[in-house]
């Protein structure tokens, strides 16, 4: 077992200091989400993309799928960030977790997701479903 946790990469918190990532809707950086088997090996220490035990099968490419950015917004003193649900149609694959990553600057991390077990399809669509965009739940949070 591989995967243990969700995590915003250490790395990732410095660069948006840096002003290395847009999550703009227009405009903004092309970020991605590739898939894992519970063989990779990810904590909040990562700090780019890699093929490594990335899953492999029909309906899937390496490197995963590009992410429909949300613009960012706040609630309270938090701000967050969104983005539209993936799905890697018709495809036979099985993952343990994933990794978001921004494809536009040196596919550099923004977290891991684990998703607690393996997740299959066979033959058909495998969904990633964000969580509810708001202050307590949105992906990515910077309270």
């Amino acid at each position: 077992m591989a995967f243990s946790g969700n995590y915003l990469c250490t790395s990732f918190k410095k660069e948006v200091l840096e002003g290395l990532h847009d999550f703009n809707a227009s405009g903004g950086n092309t970020y991605k989400l590739a898939l894992y088997t519970n063989s990779a090996s990810f904590t909040a220490a990562t700090t780019v993309y890699t093929a490594t035990n990335e899953v492999s099968g029909t309906g899937y490419s390496a490197g995963g799928g590009t992410l429909t950015n949300i613009d960012p917004t706040t609630s309270g003193t938090t701000a967050f960030i969104d983005f539209a649900d993936l799905t890697f149609s018709s495809a036979t694959i099985t993952a343990r977790g994933a990794l978001i990553y921004n494809s536009t600057n040196g596919n550099r991390t923004v977290c891991v997701l684990d998703f607690g077990t393996d997740k299959t399809s066979t033959a058909g669509d495998f969904t990633i479903v964000f969580p509810t965009a708001d202050a307590s739940n949105a992906i990515v949070r910077i309270a």
